[in-house]
């Protein structure tokens, strides 16, 4: 299943998600940082979904409150609240 979110407060502006039940098959951000959003894409890849959430929770960018990788753990709880 493909899941789009809408980033708030980060330079991507658009999160898509292909999840299969809890497990994360893909992750592409959309605009920001290209090859920090493809890292975190590869290091998300067959993991699931909590385990992501309760890695990345938190993560700041400079002197941002928020970052791609915290932006994705709040899609992946909208995910599983609304699944």
């Amino acid at each position: 299943m493909e899941y789009r979110f809408r980033p708030r407060g980060v330079c991507s502006s658009e999160i898509i998600i292909d999840i299969d039940g809890t497990t994360v098959k893909d992750v592409k951000f959309i605009g920001g940082c290209n090859g920090n959003g493809k890292g975190v894409g590869a290091l998300c890849r067959g993991r699931d979904a909590q385990e992501i959430i309760d890695v990345l929770k938190g993560t700041t960018c400079g002197f941002k409150s928020t970052s791609c990788p915290d932006q994705l753990s709040k899609a992946l709880e909208e995910y599983l609240k609304n699944k």
